[in-house]
């Protein structure tokens, strides 16, 4: 496959890991690399451990013999830890990561350092207008994702069958999308709508390689489209997650108006670092996407790139005979 994010990137096929906090690991993105994507390792494993994430970072660049992966630096601000933005960056480019991807704030102060470093930088945003914004900024690319996707959505509940065509024409650098992408039918949907690229999460968790307990593997392909829910609305922050225990205790406090520092009690990161290793599935809240309803097992990520590529090349096939291209 080529697009221009196959030509920016320098990987076979246009397919992104999420980022994936706590469990997007070198050996993990380095598997993803090695099948034909981008790896992403998760920079927030590493608060205020320089040392331990370039070691990761350099594990990676073994593990891929050259293959390119990205580090994802989340700018958000959260109260449950230090940022650490500045120190994640400095790693970065003492590792010579090859890719950064930046979520949360405008990345304008760090992109003229990030290209002088040698470095592509891409930026994940919820809408459009962000989307713009960081165009202007100077960005090698864009991700904007959907009402759909496990994590952060953002306020609007747009959909990316309506972001993706007003994304591709308002913008002029290569849009990636994420948000409902799991197999081969919804990656070629995203790419018919003007996408060049995709990136799932939901899908990777359901993978061998994924190093989250198990509990939680068998908890997603036993999901259907209906067992997600968005909470932290009201800290606007919204968050697509698992129906559990947690995500019920989070919505009763926030209809309740519970302050931040009662809301953390629930929905701090510590509490999914800490569940996904121990397993307790109703711990802690469990981002997962409306996709989670398609995924029925547990496959090595070469199997997920194999029914997709596969995949795609039946759907064009079908499409020929059926539209009679």
């Amino acid at each position: 496959m080529k697009t221009r994010i196959t030509e920016l990137l320098g990987i076979q096929y246009p397919i992104i890991q999420g980022g994936m906090q706590w469990i997007a690991t070198a050996e993990f993105a380095a598997a993803v690399s090695n099948a034909g994507g981008l790896g992403i390792i998760n920079a927030t494993r590493f608060m205020n451990n320089k040392p331990g994430l370039i070691a990761d970072l350099k594990k990676c660049a073994e593990l891929t013999g050259g293959k390119p992966f990205a580090l994802n630096i989340s700018m958000l601000p959260h109260k449950d830890y230090t940022d650490c933005t500045d120190m994640f960056f400095e790693a970065a480019f003492e590792a010579g990561v090859p890719i950064i991807e930046t979520s949360g704030r405008n990345p304008v102060e760090y992109v003229q350092r990030v290209h002088d470093q040698g470095i592509k930088i891409i930026h994940k945003v919820p809408a459009v207008r962000y989307a713009k914004t960081v165009e202007r900024a100077g960005v090698d690319a864009v991700t904007i994702v959907g009402f759909e996707c496990a994590g952060h959505p953002g306020m609007d509940d747009v959909s990316i069958a309506a972001l993706i065509p007003k994304a591709v024409k308002e913008l002029s650098i290569p849009v990636i999308v994420g948000g409902g992408i799991c197999d081969s039918r919804t990656f070629m949907a995203a790419m018919a709508l003007g996408a060049e690229g995709v990136v799932m999460g939901t899908r990777f968790v359901a993978t061998e390689e994924c190093p989250i307990h198990g509990n939680f593997k068998k908890a997603l392909v036993e999901a259907a489209e209906t067992d997600t829910i968005l909470v932290q609305k009201s800290l606007r922050n919204a968050n697509r997650v698992w129906k559990n225990a947690a995500a019920a205790k989070t919505l009763e406090l926030e209809s309740q108006g519970a302050s931040l520092d009662t809301l953390l009690k629930v929905i701090s990161g510590n509490l999914q670092r800490k569940h996904y290793v121990d397993g307790d599935i109703n711990g802690c809240l469990f981002p997962i996407g409306l996709c989670c309803g398609n995924i029925d097992s547990v496959k090595t990520i070469r199997e997920v790139f194999d029914e997709i590529i596969g995949g795609s090349q039946q759907i064009l096939t079908h499409l020929g005979t059926t539209i009679g291209l």
